[in-house]
């Protein structure tokens, strides 16, 4: 149940504390490796391809999921499952960053790319660890708050590693140095991982690989509502996903503004924005259930685009855009905060890291996916028409939301998970569904990859494995919502 002391004090407590300096230090490598990287080999005249090619090097956050089962199913030998694996990756993120800044991009662009790939994996890495500790450290009641602060010391963190970074670069510290700066600030996180509390090791860690790997999976789709559950993920901030995906493009070019100004007013009013919404929504979180906090900040998410569609429907005016910035990315701080809790409540803390990863891996897909559909939609019905479907955007997720309500009520009041018993044998074909698509799709990929490297053309094949696996992939979560909603269905009429 919800706790009804709403206090900023809250945030004071050593627990938060804690969750903000490590949330900090899981945000601070993100940047290094691209938008400060890139400044730094744009400075030193490196040629836009190549500039462009180290845009691959944060694949690693991308399929963080694929090693997870290993942070699951291993313990080091020191400091516990979850601290061990943070402490680990903090040191090797540490000398990655020095071994950064020892080198030139002018002359030694192969090893920085080499480095910047391992101080990318750590970071990815460190990334499951920490979500891991934070889901099994906070009890329910709590996790609304802890979310809250670890996005805050994540969103403050590339600020110093981003905005902050550069100044010094160039003013002060120039470039290698910065980069030693940045991996002294590392020891904060280090320090803090070294004196925090390991959480509750009652719950066993999987015994095999292999049961770290299937065991996630079973365990999550053997729930009542899993394919339901799993849609609300790609939706629940899908109408933001629109409204940011073309949002500077918009200010330039749909509404007229300058470069410059759309740079101050984005970057400045909009990371204070979400930073006080981040807070708001973690202390909002205290009095709510996670049902309706979620409920009531995706509505603000979505009316927080109308914004934007004023701003294509009036004049040009500095204060106008200013507002719009402000309200968007305050209402979407409170979402992110409630959306992070609902992932933290929907882990199973035996598989905390792979599920995590998997989860915050799915809910990517939609911000990841939406810029071409967003493209293609301003081009045939303009801006005006284009924020307003931002707004209906978020409308499903909300309505999926409604639909698992009692499911997710019955996690945050108990800890455990509503298991499935109807349509054993069609969910087991929808699964079956599932994997054929997804197999078929990696296949496309692998094609794909052996064209681009110019082995063998294979353009036919590469097609089928893309249409076919597509259409097995939609299906069958089609398939698993329809008999989710059946279920549900089912279970009304009999109660």
């Amino acid at each position: 149940m919800p706790n009804h002391s709403l206090s900023l004090a809250t945030l004071a407590q050593p627990r938060s504390l804690m969750l903000l300096c490590l949330g900090f230090a899981s945000g601070l490598p993100l940047a290094l490796t691209s938008g400060t990287l890139q400044a730094w080999m744009t400075v030193a005249n490196v040629d836009l391809k190549t500039i462009g090619f180290f845009s691959l090097v944060g694949q690693a956050y991308v399929f963080k999921f694929l090693w997870s089962p290993v942070m699951d199913r291993y313990t080091p030998p020191l400091f516990g499952r979850r601290r061990g694996w943070i402490i680990i990756t903090q040191l090797l993120l540490i000398a990655g960053l020095i071994a950064m800044g020892t080198r030139d991009p002018a002359r030694d662009l192969l090893a920085l790319a080499l480095l910047a790939v391992w101080v990318a994996f750590c970071s990815a890495s460190q990334d499951i660890a920490f979500d891991a500790y934070k889901t099994d450290l906070l009890p329910a009641r709590e996790r609304g708050t802890g979310a809250a602060v670890s996005v805050l010391g994540y969103r403050i963190a590339m600020l110093v590693s981003g905005g902050l970074a550069l100044w010094m670069a160039d003013r002060f510290l120039g470039w290698q140095a910065t980069y030693w700066l940045m991996a002294g600030l590392m020891l904060i996180g280090l320090v803090v991982a070294l004196i925090a509390p390991e959480p509750d090791d009652a719950v066993p860690a999987p015994r095999t690989l292999e049961q770290a790997i299937v065991e996630p999976l079973r365990d999550f789709f053997g729930r009542n509502n899993a394919w339901l559950i799993l849609m609300l993920i790609v939706c629940y901030k899908l109408g933001d996903a629109f409204a940011g995906s073309l949002s500077t493009t918009f200010l330039i070019r749909g509404v007229g503004f300058a470069a410059d100004e759309v740079g101050v007013v984005n970057k400045s009013l909009g990371l204070i924005a979400t930073i006080v919404g981040t807070l708001i929504g973690g202390l909002l979180m205290q009095r709510l259930s996670l049902f309706r906090a979620l409920m009531l900040f995706g509505a603000l998410q979505a009316v927080s685009n109308a914004g934007y569609w004023m701003l294509a429907v009036t004049d040009k005016h500095l204060a106008t855009m200013g507002a719009a910035i402000f309200v968007e990315n305050l209402c979407g701080g409170m979402g992110t905060a409630a959306f992070v809790a609902l992932l933290m409540t929907l882990c199973n803390k035996s598989f905390s890291a792979t599920q995590f990863a998997l989860l915050s891996a799915l809910s990517a897909i939609g911000r990841v996916y939406v810029g071409p559909i967003a493209g293609w939609f301003v081009e045939l019905h303009g801006w005006a028409w284009f924020y307003l479907f931002s707004i209906a955007a978020a409308f499903p997720g909300l309505l999926l939301l409604a639909l698992c309500r009692d499911t997710l009520k019955f996690t945050q009041d108990t800890g455990t998970f509503l298991r499935r018993n109807s349509f054993t044998a069609p969910y087991r074909w929808a699964i079956r569904l599932l994997m054929a698509g997804a197999l078929l799709l990696a296949m496309g990929l692998f094609m794909l990859l052996i064209q681009a490297l110019g082995w063998i053309a294979v353009t036919r094949f590469t097609e089928v494995c893309w249409q076919t696996g597509g259409v097995l992939l939609v299906s069958s979560i089609l398939a698993g919502c329809w008999f989710d909603f059946s279920a549900l269905r089912h279970g009304r009429r009999q109660s």
